[in-house]
C-alpha cells in the first residue's frame, strides 16, 4: 500500500499564522501536523505528498522525517481540487492500493488500520452538524450509498466526510466531472467506484480538525493520544 497526502493548499482561514507557513506544518504540541499524520500512517511502501504552496518547507521537513523512507512530493501546478492532486500522483503510485489523507487534520492510528484493512472505504465520524459537512449514508450492507455536501434539513448525528480514503489503483484511470465551483473533486472519484459495490463506510473514534484558528489554539491542549 502507497499513501498520498493532500498538502497543497493555502490555509487561508489560518491567516496570518500560513503566511509564511504551509498549514501542514503548523505545530500542534511542538509537532508539525504534517508529522502527526505520517506517524500514524499504517506501515506504507512509498509516501507521496501533495504541493504547491510553500512547497520547498515541506519537502525541507520530509527529507528530515524519519517514519517513511520511499517518500516523494508532487507538485499540484495549478491547484484544481482534491481530485485534480490524487490524479497528479498516478505515476508517483507504486501499489495497488492507496491511502488518501488530507494533510491538515489529526486523526486516530487505530482508524487508520481500520481504513487500511479494507480494500475500498472512505472515513467518517458522527458530527451533530450536518449541514457543514459532506455527509455520507450507507446501504444496509454498510457500504457507501452517497455523499451529499453540507445538505440542510437532516437530523443529527450524521456521519461527516473526514478527509480519509481507501483507493484501488483503478481511481487513476477514472475520468472526473469539473464541479460546480471549477474543481475536480476526489468525492466524485469515491461516487464512481462505491456504484460498483463493496465500498466500505469505516467509522473512526478520533479526528481533531484544524481548519481554523480557533481549532488550531485549542488542538494545543486537546487530547491527541490516539494520534501518536
Amino acid at each position: 500500500m502507497d499513501a498520498i497526502i493532500l498538502a497543497a493548499g493555502k490555509g487561508t482561514r489560518l491567516r496570518p499564522h500560513t503566511t509564511d507557513t504551509p498549514k501542514p506544518l503548523l505545530k500542534v504540541q511542538g509537532r508539525p501536523i504534517l508529522d502527526w499524520i505520517i506517524g500514524a500512517l499504517p506501515p506504507v511502501d512509498r509516501l507521496v505528498v501533495v504541493v504547491n504552496y510553500l512547497a520547498e518547507q515541506i519537502e525541507d521537513y520530509l527529507t528530515t522525517q524519519r517514519h517513511v523512507r520511499d517518500w516523494k512530493t508532487v507538485r499540484q501546478a495549478e491547484p484544481r481540487g482534491t481530485g485534480d492532486a490524487l490524479m497528479s500522483c498516478k505515476g508517483a503510485v507504486t501499489s495497488d492500493r492507496v491511502m488518501v489523507l488530507n494533510g491538515d487534520d489529526l486523526v486516530g492510528r487505530a482508524d487508520l488500520a481500520k481504513l487500511a484493512a479494507v480494500p475500498m472505504g472512505i472515513l467518517t465520524q458522527s458530527v451533530d452538524e450536518p449541514e457543514s459537512f459532506g455527509i455520507v449514508t450507507r446501504k444496509a450492507d454498510g457500504t457507501l450509498e452517497r455523499i451529499v455536501e453540507k445538505p440542510k434539513g437532516l437530523a443529527p448525528p450524521q456521519l461527516a466526510n473526514i478527509g480519509g480514503y481507501q483507493l484501488p489503483r483503478r481511481a487513476f484511470d477514472l475520468t472526473l466531472p469539473l464541479s460546480p465551483r471549477g474543481e475536480y473533486e476526489i468525492t466524485d472519484a469515491v461516487s464512481q467506484l462505491a456504484a460498483g459495490g463493496g465500498f466500505r463506510v469505516v467509522e473512526a473514534d478520533y479526528w481533531l480538525p484544524i481548519g481554523t484558528i480557533e481549532q488550531w489554539e485549542a488542538s494545543q491542549t486537546a487530547d491527541v493520544g490516539p494520534a501518536r
